[in-house]
């Protein structure tokens, strides 16, 4: 199958939590920063743990702009463990208390980065990338000396360089993680995680460049640190996630498993749901390379279970906020928008927008899905295929044989059918399909068969017409002739199309695409990808 890795999202926002405590150093004791710190710390060590323990503040804490804290990792410790429900109901929530004039210039800025991770955590990035664009164009916003700021535009430029990356635009996503960087310190817990996560990004952004020793070096160096301080198996577990694509690379499926499963030790007892979906898939890949069906069969079902819940989870989350869109209709989400009537018109882009991708996205699953059985079972006819066909030669003579002349108005026996039929099971172990030329009329003159009695077994027996049983016995072909001679692997989809008897390299791969459930070259990718030498 076609194993598109995709790129890991970034599921938790942690801008504010750390440097907020300068913000309002002052403003209230120290007993909160460390208590706030305490919060930042469980969300990278166990959700659950984060949730109650930052539910427990709230009630003590009356300071409003302190519960949009509270709430903001609650809601984090929510989108961590793949409950998008919760994570949008969490930030709805806050909602009470914000009032935008009364609130710095700080908060708003949060609050405009938050809805911006909110889109990305549902799978939204144009809704995401419009806002971070709106905010990275502010020259106020990327020249402050402000330390809470200069981490927020650090923040910014990573959700940006994630969103490049989803695009599959490596070298600007590489840009805005050395972008991000340069506004990162080490004074602070937070600017040590962001500085790891870029790394990660950084060094599968090169995976997918096909940079696999720079990456292999950047990634383990994250490792090594990592190991030593014992204190993120989120991090950890997402670094081992990507230190095994570069083992899938290379073809080492058993080292790409090694490196998994320490990953999956790291939070095999936590709720990362997301995260570890993404180490199921990667398990189940590895172990189908190492012909390991009882391995692949036990991981692919629990990424099928866990990512089904993810994926339902994802659709609730965003109808929910669609809601959250529709009943803050008079609100200015973008801070900076001061025309009311662009606000109206923001807002109602964004929810025909929201309607339109969430109709996007399901006709993609449904087809990806469709895809995907066609492509299971081609393979499965596949591995089942022993015989060779012989190479169709232009020069090769065909016998033409008397047609029987059979009365038009006459119905076809079976016998007639059964014998029809057999004459077309040995007429498909030739290579005569190969020809450009051949049609039903030629087909009938070789077979010395009537047109129309030939048609009706082919339309009845094949399931088929002429063109289309014409057409699948050449992608039949060509396919086994890929898998089982590596010479066809080098040869360009051009050749492929004219060697099978197709009149267009278009025609080809349409075709190809219906029969087997992905384009030549997704074919071609796949089959030297599960080479074993």
């Amino acid at each position: 199958m076609n194993y598109y890795i995709r790129m890991p999202q970034k599921s938790v926002s942690i801008l504010f939590i750390l440097l907020y405590s300068i913000f309002i150093n002052g403003q209230s004791g120290p007993d909160f920063n460390i208590l706030l710190d305490k919060a930042f710390q469980k969300l990278y060590q166990d959700p659950d743990d984060c949730i109650n323990y930052s539910q427990s503040l709230l009630i003590s804490d009356q300071n409003i702009e302190h519960k949009i804290i509270l709430h903001n990792i609650i809601s984090q410790a929510y989108a961590m463990k793949g409950d998008y429900v919760q994570s949008v109901n969490v930030s709805t929530q806050k909602e009470v208390y914000e009032e935008k004039d009364k609130l710095s210039y700080f908060m708003q800025v949060f609050g405009d980065y938050d809805l911006a991770d909110q889109y990305q955590n549902l799978d939204l990035y144009d809704q995401s990338q419009r806002i971070i664009s709106n905010l990275l164009a502010n020259k106020k916003l990327l020249t402050s000396d402000d330390p809470k700021l200069k981490i927020t535009v650090a923040e910014l430029y990573q959700l940006q360089a994630i969103n490049f990356g989803i695009n599959r635009n490596y070298p600007l996503a590489i840009e805005n993680i050395k972008k991000s960087n340069q506004y990162i310190d080490t004074h602070n817990e937070e600017n040590r995680i962001i500085s790891t996560e870029n790394k990660i990004f950084h060094s599968s952004y090169l995976l997918k460049q096909n940079k696999l020793e720079e990456a292999k070096k950047s990634i383990e160096s994250v490792i090594i640190d990592l190991e030593k301080k014992q204190d993120q198996p989120f991090l950890s577990a997402l670094a081992y996630e990507n230190f095994s694509k570069y083992y899938f690379l290379k073809e080492d499926y058993n080292k790409a498993v090694e490196n998994l499963e320490k990953g999956l030790t790291k939070i095999d007892k936590l709720p990362y749901n997301y995260l570890k979906a993404k180490i199921y898939e990667s398990l189940s890949k590895n172990y189908f390379a190492l012909h390991d069906d009882e391995k692949y069969y036990e991981y692919n079902k629990l990424y099928a279970e866990l990512k089904a819940k993810l994926d339902s989870n994802n659709k609730e989350g965003i109808r929910y906020i669609i809601k959250l869109v529709e009943t803050n209709q008079n609100k200015n989400i973008e801070f900076q928008k001061q025309n009311e009537q662009k606000k109206i018109w923001t807002l109602a882009s964004v929810f025909l927008l929201i309607i339109t991708l969430s109709v996007i996205y399901y006709l993609i699953e449904t087809r990806r899905k469709k895809d995907l059985k066609k492509q299971f079972e081609f393979f499965a006819k596949q591995k089942n295929r022993t015989q060779t066909t012989p190479i169709y030669s232009p020069g090769h003579t065909v016998e033409v044989v008397q047609t029987e002349k059979i009365p038009e108005n006459n119905k076809l026996s079976k016998e007639k059918e059964f014998e029809i039929l057999q004459k077309l099971n040995e007429w498909e172990k030739s290579d005569l399909y190969l020809n450009k030329n051949m049609s039903l009329s030629t087909l009938s003159a070789q077979m010395g068969i009537n047109t129309k009695y030939l048609s009706e077994v082919i339309n009845n027996s094949k399931g088929k017409n002429f063109n289309g049983y014409i057409n699948e016995l050449r992608i039949n072909h060509i396919a086994h002739l890929l898998k089982t001679n590596p010479t066809y692997l080098n040869y360009k989809v051009s050749y492929l199309a004219e060697f099978s008897g197709f009149s267009s390299h278009s025609a080809f791969t349409t075709v190809f695409k219906s029969v087997t459930g992905m384009s030549p070259n997704a074919y071609i990718q796949e089959i030297s990808k599960n080479r074993v030498s």
